[in-house]
Formats: structure tokens, C-alpha cells, sequence
């Protein structure tokens, strides 16, 4: 006797990323690509089968109706892919809604977000979203530089990435910032570090991860930005870049991880409580590299 084939609970268009603290989590693929996706340093949305649309409500409603009959007990999901949050505040509380209806055992909804789209977004349509399980946004503010952000084309400043930022804390939902070492390049390694800094610090957010420049086309599209005049740093100057950042940051009590597969050292603790600590560790990386275990570059896979 043959039983009709299952469909399976979710379908994606590859690739598809997420954070790697998300490495448990349901992805949901509610938007295919990024909506901006003109960052000159991302290379994730730019195969021509990741061109940006949403998913329409019906095909995802199905989606997470099977993954609550094919996999109960799921207890984290992610939004993917590039920002959800594009979607209007209507169609983000539907989702939302589904998710606890037919995914009870759901404690925790996770997703990208570009800070111009928490800006069309009310602080009381972010607290409904909140207290529907949406409980932390990863927001890739790459700089706070706005010279830098100018330079890769990132659609953003370092107001519209604090406000934004500020807005989701204001609503109770948790941020995620991440940050690129060795944006600047050479030329503006210095500004980059400590107006990045100086944004952290004025947003206190929960959670805090930086990951290093790299591309596995080249850098001739980061370079164009800066007419030309771009010098990636050497490992070396990444450790001096990052030390200058560290040195520069006022937090209060935030997760910080620094263990993204780019990053030559790996540095993990809580700002600025272990903040020493982690300096003495990239002290030792720039003062005597060879007695301090560094990744190679075939164990950062890149």
C-alpha cells in the first residue's frame, strides 16, 4: 500500500543565511534576498535567483501550519531572509500570529532588520510585534562612520542606524549589532573605529558581534566606493583597529562575540566588564603573534 507523498513543512531558495547563534532555529523564509541589496561589500543576495520578493501570506501560512504538525517542539524560529522587516506592520502580525497559533511551543522570533525599515514602523506596532514573540532583531550596522557607510553604499548613517536601533530597545525588543573590521580600509580605519564605537555606545545594545572584511570575489566592488582608494588592513592592523574600538566603547552590560568564521582571533565576554581582559588578548595578538593561537586561513574557510 503507497501513502501520499508529505509535503515538506518548509522550501527555500538557496542559498539562505542566517546569524550563527541561530544555528538551532527554524528559519522561515518570509522574504527571498534584501530589499536594498546594494552594499558593495555583501555577496549573499546577488545571484540572480535571490532577487528580492516577499512570500506570498498564503503559501507561508501554509508553511507554518505543517511545520507545526510536522515539528512540534520548536522552540526558536528565524525570519529570513535578508529583512523582513520590509513587510508591512499588518502582514508581519499575521505571520507572528500564525507562529503562536500553530507553533505553541515557540518561545522566541528572530530576524535581520535594516534600520530604514524600523523607521516606518510605530513603537507601538513594534511592541505589538514584541509581545507576539518577536524578540530580537540583528541589525548589521557595518559602521558608524558615515563617510564609510557613504563608501560601500549601505543606505544608511549614523542616525538613521541609532534611531532605528533605539526605537526596537524603546519597544522592548533586543538588538544584535553587528560590525565590520577593516571597512575602512587603510585610509579610514581610524575614523571608522571610533565612530562605530562612539554608535554602540549610544545604543547599548544587548548584544554586540563584529566579523572581518573579507570577499571571495575580490575587493573591486568595495574599492569602486572608495574611487579607488581602498587598502585592505593586514592582520595586524586589524588587531590595532579593533583595540582602538574596544579602548573607545562605554557599555554597560553587553554580550560581546567576536567568533564569526572571518576573524583571525577569537574574542569572547560582556562589555565593559571584561573589557581588560580582551584587550590583553589583542595586545598579545599584535605584540607576539606567534605565541597567541590565531585561525590560519584554511581553518576561516573563507
Amino acid at each position: 500500500m503507497s501513502w501520499p507523498p508529505v509535503a515538506p513543512p518548509v522550501s527555500y531558495i538557496e542559498p539562505v543565511f542566517r546569524p550563527p547563534s541561530e544555528a538551532s532555529s527554524l528559519i522561515l523564509q518570509v522574504t527571498n534576498g534584501c530589499s536594498w541589496n546594494r552594499c558593495t561589500f555583501c555577496e549573499m543576495y546577488i545571484d540572480p535567483q535571490k532577487k528580492f520578493k516577499p512570500k506570498s501570506e498564503d503559501r507561508l501560512l501554509g508553511e507554518i501550519i505543517r511545520c507545526g504538525q510536522q515539528l512540534p517542539g520548536v522552540r526558536r524560529v528565524f525570519l529570513g531572509d535578508g529583512d523582513p522587516m520590509v513587510l508591512s506592520f499588518r502582514r508581519l502580525k499575521t505571520i507572528l500570529e500564525a507562529i503562536r497559533t500553530y507553533m505553541p511551543s515557540v518561545t522566541r522570533v528572530s530576524t535581520y532588520a535594516l534600520p530604514a525599515n524600523l523607521k516606518h514602523k510605530t513603537v507601538e506596532e513594534l511592541q505589538v510585534l514584541r509581545e507576539l514573540g518577536l524578540k530580537l532583531i540583528y541589525v548589521g550596522a557595518e559602521s558608524g562612520d558615515d563617510e564609510v557607510l557613504r563608501c560601500i553604499d549601505k543606505g544608511e548613517s549614523f542616525a538613521t542606524t541609532r534611531d532605528g536601533l533605539l526605537k526596537a530597545k524603546q519597544a522592548g525588543i533586543k538588538t544584535s549589532v553587528m560590525l565590520i573590521n577593516g571597512l575602512g580600509g587603510e585610509r579610514m580605519s581610524e575614523q571608522h573605529a571610533l565612530a562605530s564605537a562612539q554608535l554602540v555606545n549610544a545604543v547599548q545594545p544587548d548584544y554586540l558581534a563584529t566579523l572581518v572584511l573579507f570577499s571571495r570575489r575580490g575587493n573591486q566592488r568595495i574599492a569602486v566606493g572608495y574611487d579607488g582608494d581602498f587598502t585592505p588592513l593586514t592582520q595586524r592592523q586589524l588587531f590595532q583597529e579593533m583595540e582602538l574600538f574596544l579602548s573607545n566603547l562605554t557599555l554597560e552590560k553587553t554580550i560581546f562575540r567576536s567568533d564569526h568564521a572571518s576573524n583571525f582571533l577569537v574574542l569572547k565576554g560582556v562589555l565593559n566588564r571584561d573589557l581588560d581582559a580582551l584587550l590583553r588578548q589583542l595586545r598579545a595578538a599584535i605584540e607576539t603573534p606567534d605565541r597567541v593561537s590565531l585561525r590560519q586561513d584554511y581553518q576561516r574557510g573563507l
